[in-house]
Protein backbone atom coordinates (compact mmCIF):
# COMPACT_ATOMS: atom_id res chain seq x y z
CA UNK A 1 0.00 0.00 0.00
CA UNK A 2 0.91 3.54 -0.63
CA UNK A 3 1.91 6.71 1.58
CA UNK A 4 -1.24 7.99 2.78
CA UNK A 5 -1.65 11.64 3.01
CA UNK A 6 -3.81 10.84 6.31
CA UNK A 7 -5.00 14.28 7.03
CA UNK A 8 -4.87 15.98 3.82
CA UNK A 9 -7.49 13.15 2.86
CA UNK A 10 -9.56 13.63 6.45
CA UNK A 11 -9.39 17.55 5.27
CA UNK A 12 -10.93 17.60 2.07
CA UNK A 13 -13.40 15.47 3.20
CA UNK A 14 -14.61 17.66 6.50
CA UNK A 15 -15.36 20.63 3.97
CA UNK A 16 -17.30 18.67 1.36
CA UNK A 17 -19.50 16.92 4.23
CA UNK A 18 -19.04 17.84 7.62
CA UNK A 19 -17.70 16.05 10.70
CA UNK A 20 -19.28 13.11 10.48
CA UNK A 21 -17.78 12.29 6.89
CA UNK A 22 -14.37 13.09 8.09
CA UNK A 23 -15.41 10.75 11.01
CA UNK A 24 -15.70 8.13 8.16
CA UNK A 25 -12.80 8.81 6.56
CA UNK A 26 -10.90 8.45 9.84
CA UNK A 27 -12.58 4.82 10.19
CA UNK A 28 -11.49 3.70 6.55
CA UNK A 29 -8.08 5.52 7.16
CA UNK A 30 -7.84 2.67 10.36
CA UNK A 31 -8.67 0.11 8.56
CA UNK A 32 -6.29 0.48 5.70
CA UNK A 33 -3.56 0.76 8.05
CA UNK A 34 -4.33 -2.11 9.18
CA UNK A 35 -4.68 -4.42 6.95
CA UNK A 36 -4.88 -4.54 2.84
CA UNK A 37 -7.30 -2.03 1.51
CA UNK A 38 -6.86 -0.02 -1.52
CA UNK A 39 -6.04 3.96 -0.52
CA UNK A 40 -8.85 4.77 -3.12
CA UNK A 41 -11.59 5.83 -1.30
CA UNK A 42 -14.13 4.22 -4.62
CA UNK A 43 -15.93 1.65 -3.76
CA UNK A 44 -15.30 -0.89 -7.04
CA UNK A 45 -18.49 -3.32 -8.28
CA UNK A 46 -16.86 -6.20 -9.63
CA UNK A 47 -18.55 -8.96 -11.49
CA UNK A 48 -17.56 -12.24 -10.50
CA UNK A 49 -16.05 -14.60 -13.00
CA UNK A 50 -18.43 -18.06 -13.75
CA UNK A 51 -16.06 -21.24 -13.41
CA UNK A 52 -14.63 -21.11 -17.19
CA UNK A 53 -15.00 -24.26 -18.96
CA UNK A 54 -11.42 -25.32 -18.53
CA UNK A 55 -11.60 -25.38 -14.96
CA UNK A 56 -14.36 -27.31 -14.97
CA UNK A 57 -12.82 -29.77 -17.21
CA UNK A 58 -9.91 -30.15 -15.15
CA UNK A 59 -12.23 -30.85 -11.92
CA UNK A 60 -13.93 -33.13 -13.85
CA UNK A 61 -10.26 -35.14 -14.67
CA UNK A 62 -9.09 -35.21 -11.41
CA UNK A 63 -12.62 -36.51 -10.28
CA UNK A 64 -13.61 -33.27 -8.48
CA UNK A 65 -17.10 -31.13 -9.17
CA UNK A 66 -17.20 -27.64 -8.29
CA UNK A 67 -19.84 -28.64 -5.45
CA UNK A 68 -17.19 -30.52 -3.77
CA UNK A 69 -15.04 -29.04 -0.73
CA UNK A 70 -12.10 -27.22 -0.86
CA UNK A 71 -9.10 -26.59 1.19
CA UNK A 72 -6.37 -23.55 0.82
CA UNK A 73 -2.92 -23.92 1.94
CA UNK A 74 -0.09 -20.90 1.37
CA UNK A 75 3.58 -21.12 1.39
CA UNK A 76 5.09 -17.73 1.81
CA UNK A 77 8.80 -18.87 0.92
CA UNK A 78 8.16 -20.86 -2.02
CA UNK A 79 5.31 -17.92 -2.66
CA UNK A 80 2.64 -20.41 -4.13
CA UNK A 81 -0.44 -21.14 -3.11
CA UNK A 82 -2.38 -24.27 -3.41
CA UNK A 83 -6.01 -25.45 -4.30
CA UNK A 84 -7.26 -29.06 -3.06
CA UNK A 85 -10.64 -30.30 -3.46
CA UNK A 86 -12.21 -33.28 -2.27
CA UNK A 87 -11.98 -35.72 -5.21
CA UNK A 88 -14.59 -39.03 -5.83
CA UNK A 89 -11.90 -40.93 -3.19
CA UNK A 90 -13.45 -38.97 -0.66
CA UNK A 91 -9.55 -37.75 -0.27
CA UNK A 92 -8.29 -34.13 -0.82
CA UNK A 93 -6.30 -34.03 -3.88
CA UNK A 94 -4.16 -31.10 -5.45
CA UNK A 95 -6.66 -28.93 -7.67
CA UNK A 96 -3.88 -26.32 -8.72
CA UNK A 97 -1.03 -24.23 -7.66
CA UNK A 98 -0.89 -20.62 -8.38
CA UNK A 99 2.11 -18.17 -8.17
CA UNK A 100 1.86 -15.79 -5.95
CA UNK A 101 3.18 -11.83 -6.87
CA UNK A 102 3.41 -10.52 -3.57
CA UNK A 103 3.30 -10.90 -0.04
CA UNK A 104 4.70 -8.63 2.81
CA UNK A 105 7.01 -8.57 5.78
CA UNK A 106 9.13 -11.85 6.87
CA UNK A 107 8.85 -15.26 7.59
CA UNK A 108 7.23 -15.63 11.06
CA UNK A 109 3.44 -15.21 12.23
CA UNK A 110 1.55 -11.52 12.64
CA UNK A 111 1.10 -10.93 15.86
CA UNK A 112 0.11 -7.00 15.54
CA UNK A 113 -1.50 -3.89 13.14
CA UNK A 114 0.94 -2.23 11.13
CA UNK A 115 3.74 -4.63 11.28
CA UNK A 116 3.23 -5.34 7.56
CA UNK A 117 3.39 -9.38 8.57
CA UNK A 118 1.65 -11.47 6.65
CA UNK A 119 -0.46 -14.36 8.93
CA UNK A 120 0.64 -17.54 9.17
CA UNK A 121 -1.81 -20.14 11.25
CA UNK A 122 -4.72 -22.31 10.82
CA UNK A 123 -7.57 -20.50 9.23
CA UNK A 124 -11.54 -20.99 8.10
CA UNK A 125 -13.27 -18.90 5.57
CA UNK A 126 -16.60 -18.85 5.07
CA UNK A 127 -19.02 -17.02 2.57
CA UNK A 128 -19.40 -13.96 4.47
CA UNK A 129 -15.62 -13.29 4.27
CA UNK A 130 -15.75 -13.51 0.55
CA UNK A 131 -15.51 -9.74 -1.23
CA UNK A 132 -16.64 -9.52 -4.84
CA UNK A 133 -16.37 -5.59 -4.23
CA UNK A 134 -12.84 -5.50 -3.89
CA UNK A 135 -10.55 -2.68 -4.56
CA UNK A 136 -8.00 -5.58 -5.20
CA UNK A 137 -10.51 -6.91 -7.91
CA UNK A 138 -11.86 -9.94 -5.40
CA UNK A 139 -10.96 -11.14 -1.89
CA UNK A 140 -11.32 -13.39 0.47
CA UNK A 141 -10.92 -12.45 3.84
CA UNK A 142 -8.26 -15.23 6.01
CA UNK A 143 -10.04 -14.34 9.64
CA UNK A 144 -6.91 -13.11 11.61
CA UNK A 145 -6.99 -12.92 14.27
CA UNK A 146 -8.31 -16.23 15.10
CA UNK A 147 -9.39 -17.71 18.29
CA UNK A 148 -5.91 -18.32 19.20
CA UNK A 149 -4.79 -15.05 17.58
CA UNK A 150 -7.04 -12.75 19.72
CA UNK A 151 -6.61 -14.96 22.79
CA UNK A 152 -2.72 -13.97 22.46
CA UNK A 153 -3.56 -10.21 22.31
CA UNK A 154 -2.79 -10.29 18.12
CA UNK A 155 -3.90 -7.17 16.69
CA UNK A 156 -5.01 -6.24 13.07
CA UNK A 157 -7.63 -6.84 10.58
CA UNK A 158 -8.49 -6.78 6.88
CA UNK A 159 -6.12 -9.32 5.93
CA UNK A 160 -6.78 -10.96 2.57
CA UNK A 161 -6.29 -13.43 -0.10
CA UNK A 162 -6.54 -10.83 -3.53
CA UNK A 163 -5.76 -9.82 -6.87
CA UNK A 164 -3.01 -7.41 -8.09
CA UNK A 165 0.69 -7.65 -6.78
CA UNK A 166 0.73 -5.24 -4.33
CA UNK A 167 0.57 -6.71 0.18
CA UNK A 168 0.40 -4.70 2.82
CA UNK A 169 -0.17 -8.38 5.29
CA UNK A 170 -1.90 -9.74 2.77
CA UNK A 171 -1.52 -12.70 0.01
CA UNK A 172 -1.76 -11.50 -3.40
CA UNK A 173 -2.26 -13.71 -5.92
CA UNK A 174 -2.76 -11.36 -9.54
CA UNK A 175 -6.13 -10.27 -11.33
CA UNK A 176 -5.66 -13.54 -13.52
CA UNK A 177 -4.87 -16.02 -10.40
CA UNK A 178 -7.95 -14.65 -8.05
CA UNK A 179 -10.49 -14.73 -11.13
CA UNK A 180 -10.20 -18.30 -11.29
CA UNK A 181 -9.48 -18.78 -7.46
CA UNK A 182 -12.54 -17.08 -6.13
CA UNK A 183 -15.07 -18.76 -8.19
CA UNK A 184 -13.50 -21.76 -7.24
CA UNK A 185 -14.21 -21.30 -3.60
CA UNK A 186 -17.38 -19.91 -3.93
CA UNK A 187 -19.10 -22.83 -5.91
CA UNK A 188 -18.06 -25.11 -3.04
CA UNK A 189 -19.35 -23.07 -0.27
CA UNK A 190 -22.35 -22.57 -2.64
CA UNK A 191 -22.31 -26.28 -2.96
CA UNK A 192 -22.45 -26.85 1.11
CA UNK A 193 -19.24 -26.42 2.39
CA UNK A 194 -20.08 -24.17 5.75
CA UNK A 195 -16.66 -23.06 5.55
CA UNK A 196 -13.07 -24.00 3.75
CA UNK A 197 -9.64 -24.34 5.53
CA UNK A 198 -6.95 -21.85 5.10
CA UNK A 199 -3.27 -23.03 6.33
CA UNK A 200 -1.25 -20.08 5.94
CA UNK A 201 2.54 -21.78 6.39
CA UNK A 202 6.06 -20.37 5.93
CA UNK A 203 7.22 -22.73 3.93
CA UNK A 204 6.92 -26.44 2.70
CA UNK A 205 7.09 -28.05 6.31
CA UNK A 206 8.92 -31.25 5.57
CA UNK A 207 11.50 -32.49 8.64
CA UNK A 208 14.66 -31.44 6.64
CA UNK A 209 13.40 -27.65 5.36
CA UNK A 210 12.10 -27.37 9.09
CA UNK A 211 16.08 -28.29 10.14
CA UNK A 212 17.41 -25.61 8.45
CA UNK A 213 15.28 -23.17 10.62
CA UNK A 214 16.28 -24.70 14.10
CA UNK A 215 18.05 -21.07 15.18
CA UNK A 216 15.14 -19.19 14.05
CA UNK A 217 12.98 -17.90 17.15
CA UNK A 218 9.68 -18.96 15.33
CA UNK A 219 11.02 -22.69 15.58
CA UNK A 220 8.29 -23.64 18.47
CA UNK A 221 5.51 -22.08 16.69
CA UNK A 222 6.47 -23.88 13.24
CA UNK A 223 6.81 -27.12 15.01
CA UNK A 224 2.97 -26.86 15.89
CA UNK A 225 1.94 -25.49 12.14
CA UNK A 226 3.86 -28.51 11.26
CA UNK A 227 1.52 -31.09 12.76
CA UNK A 228 -1.91 -29.88 11.35
CA UNK A 229 0.48 -29.44 8.32
CA UNK A 230 1.37 -33.01 8.48
CA UNK A 231 -1.68 -33.98 9.56
CA UNK A 232 -2.89 -32.94 5.93
CA UNK A 233 -0.46 -34.70 4.30
CA UNK A 234 -0.79 -38.07 6.02
CA UNK A 235 -4.47 -38.17 5.52
CA UNK A 236 -5.78 -36.09 2.93
CA UNK A 237 -8.48 -34.16 5.48
CA UNK A 238 -8.40 -31.16 6.90
CA UNK A 239 -7.47 -31.76 10.76
CA UNK A 240 -9.89 -30.81 13.39
CA UNK A 241 -8.30 -27.53 15.08
CA UNK A 242 -8.54 -27.08 18.15
CA UNK A 243 -7.00 -24.02 21.03
CA UNK A 244 -5.65 -24.62 24.24
CA UNK A 245 -2.01 -24.13 25.90
CA UNK A 246 -1.74 -21.10 23.93
CA UNK A 247 -1.47 -23.52 20.97
CA UNK A 248 -3.18 -25.12 18.13
CA UNK A 249 -4.22 -28.86 18.95
CA UNK A 250 -4.85 -31.21 16.05
CA UNK A 251 -7.66 -34.05 15.54
CA UNK A 252 -7.68 -34.05 19.46
CA UNK A 253 -10.73 -35.43 21.24
CA UNK A 254 -10.79 -33.87 24.88
CA UNK A 255 -12.23 -34.77 28.21
CA UNK A 256 -14.93 -32.44 28.56
CA UNK A 257 -15.38 -31.73 25.26
CA UNK A 258 -13.36 -28.79 23.21
CA UNK A 259 -11.25 -26.54 25.58
CA UNK A 260 -13.28 -23.32 26.26
CA UNK A 261 -10.15 -21.32 27.06
CA UNK A 262 -7.33 -20.63 24.43
CA UNK A 263 -4.89 -19.60 26.89
CA UNK A 264 -5.72 -22.67 29.68
CA UNK A 265 -3.81 -25.73 30.44
CA UNK A 266 -5.43 -28.78 27.61
CA UNK A 267 -7.86 -30.95 29.23
CA UNK A 268 -6.65 -34.93 28.92
CA UNK A 269 -7.07 -35.84 25.85
CA UNK A 270 -9.17 -39.08 25.02
CA UNK A 271 -7.46 -40.25 21.71
CA UNK A 272 -4.06 -41.29 20.79
CA UNK A 273 -1.87 -39.18 18.39
CA UNK A 274 -1.40 -41.02 15.05
CA UNK A 275 1.88 -43.40 15.54
CA UNK A 276 2.94 -41.85 12.03
CA UNK A 277 2.63 -38.11 13.36
CA UNK A 278 4.88 -39.24 16.10
CA UNK A 279 7.79 -40.84 14.20
CA UNK A 280 7.44 -37.54 12.07
CA UNK A 281 8.32 -35.44 15.01
CA UNK A 282 11.11 -38.13 16.07
CA UNK A 283 12.58 -37.36 12.42
CA UNK A 284 12.90 -33.53 13.19
CA UNK A 285 14.11 -33.96 16.17
CA UNK A 286 16.98 -36.35 15.12
CA UNK A 287 17.69 -33.87 12.48
CA UNK A 288 17.33 -30.42 14.86
CA UNK A 289 20.18 -32.22 16.34
CA UNK A 290 22.71 -32.96 13.60
CA UNK A 291 25.00 -30.99 12.82
CA UNK A 292 23.65 -29.54 9.48
CA UNK A 293 23.87 -25.84 9.41
CA UNK A 294 21.04 -23.85 9.93
CA UNK A 295 19.87 -21.79 7.10
CA UNK A 296 18.86 -17.77 7.91
CA UNK A 297 16.85 -16.12 5.07
CA UNK A 298 16.21 -12.36 5.23
CA UNK A 299 13.46 -10.73 4.02
CA UNK A 300 13.51 -6.63 3.22
CA UNK A 301 9.88 -6.67 2.89
CA UNK A 302 8.54 -10.42 1.91
CA UNK A 303 8.51 -12.04 -1.51
CA UNK A 304 7.62 -13.14 -4.67
CA UNK A 305 7.49 -15.77 -6.52
CA UNK A 306 10.40 -16.08 -8.87
CA UNK A 307 8.06 -16.25 -12.49
CA UNK A 308 7.18 -12.61 -11.00
CA UNK A 309 10.64 -11.46 -9.90
CA UNK A 310 12.10 -12.25 -13.48
CA UNK A 311 9.26 -9.92 -15.11
CA UNK A 312 10.04 -7.25 -12.30
CA UNK A 313 13.77 -7.98 -13.17
CA UNK A 314 13.29 -7.88 -16.96
CA UNK A 315 10.51 -5.42 -17.53
CA UNK A 316 9.86 -3.19 -14.50
CA UNK A 317 7.08 -2.43 -12.21
CA UNK A 318 4.97 -0.29 -14.10
CA UNK A 319 5.18 -3.43 -16.97
CA UNK A 320 4.41 -5.89 -14.22
CA UNK A 321 1.28 -4.32 -12.74
CA UNK A 322 -0.32 -3.68 -16.04
CA UNK A 323 0.44 -7.76 -16.49
CA UNK A 324 -1.05 -8.23 -13.08
CA UNK A 325 -3.68 -5.55 -12.49
CA UNK A 326 -6.86 -4.52 -14.40
CA UNK A 327 -6.01 -1.04 -12.97
CA UNK A 328 -2.33 -1.35 -13.21
CA UNK A 329 -2.45 -1.14 -9.25
CA UNK A 330 1.24 -0.28 -8.37
CA UNK A 331 3.58 -3.39 -7.36
CA UNK A 332 3.96 -2.81 -3.35
CA UNK A 333 7.95 -2.11 -2.71
CA UNK A 334 9.63 -3.23 -5.87
CA UNK A 335 13.12 -3.07 -4.82
CA UNK A 336 12.51 -4.96 -1.56
CA UNK A 337 10.91 -7.80 -4.20
CA UNK A 338 14.09 -7.96 -5.77
CA UNK A 339 16.04 -8.11 -2.86
CA UNK A 340 14.10 -11.03 -1.62
CA UNK A 341 15.67 -13.56 -0.38
CA UNK A 342 19.01 -13.41 0.61
CA UNK A 343 21.48 -15.52 2.90
CA UNK A 344 23.06 -14.09 6.29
Amino acid sequence: MGTIDIFSIRHRLARRGGVARALAAGLLIATMLSGCMSSGLEDLANTVPPLSSKVKAEMARKGMTPESPVLVRIFKQESELEIWKRDKSGRYALFKTYPMCRWSGKLGPKTQTGDRQAPEGFYHVSASMLNPKSQYYLSFNLGYPNRLESALGYTGDALMVHGACSSSGCYAVTDQGIAEIYPVVQAALAGGQRQFQVQALPFRMTAANMARYRGSEHFAFWKTLKEGSDSFELVRQPPKVSVCSGRYMFNAEFDGGEPADPLAACPARLNQTDPRLVAEVQKLDALSAGSQSALMYSYVDGGMHPSFRALLEKQGAKALAAKTSRTKYPISRPDAALADPYEN
